[in-house]
């Protein structure tokens, strides 16, 4: 009589492609650079839109007549102040989009055109910072220093989401 030896079990160590604690853990990833994205692309959109396609270029007649009279009105001038502040937005809105038409939103991928997009945001809100303050318009310096100060975390955050990090969440 012959025995047939009994088969041996052995467990794969491989790892499933994506588990779903995974893909939970990294759900946060893929929230926080939506947001970003949303929030800046069409905050800049819209933004760069009125002051260099709606308005033509000119500044409208009510921040005109609250900038009358401060170094904005003549050093660069009211519209050209304007046009150049649109033109701030409208590359952070280029910067957006490319980050996001070259894939940097990727885990894998890292996000140097991203950063420069929220480097540039901090530095338009620094911009409207300083114009707010000539004109001693508090209320608004006060909520334009939350944007600016939000722009660093953003820029912070996806500094820190470097591919390895990253790719740290997946692997749990």
């Amino acid at each position: 009589m012959t025995t047939h030896p009994h088969p041996l079990t052995t467990r794969s160590t491989a790892k499933p492609a994506a588990s779903v604690r995974s893909i939970v853990a990294a759900a946060p990833y893929f929230f926080v650079l939506a947001g970003i994205y949303i929030a800046y692309g069409f905050l800049w959109y819209f933004a760069a839109k009125e002051k260099l396609i709606d308005d033509g270029g000119a500044m409208p007649a009510g921040l005109a007549k609250a900038f009358d009279g401060s170094i904005l009105a003549s050093v660069p001038g009211l519209d050209a102040s304007w046009v150049l502040l649109g033109v701030l937005e409208a590359v952070a809105f280029v910067l957006f989009a490319a980050s996001l038409v070259t894939g940097e939103f990727l885990p894998q991928r890292r996000k140097p055109i991203l950063m420069g997009a929220l480097g540039l945001s901090a530095l338009t809100f620094a911009v409207m910072v300083f114009a707010q303050s000539v004109i001693a318009d508090h209320e608004s310096v006060a909520s334009l220093m939350t944007y600016l100060a939000g722009s660093i975390v953003a820029l912070v955050a996806v500094a820190a989401a470097t591919p390895e990090r990253v790719k740290q969440l997946f692997d749990r």
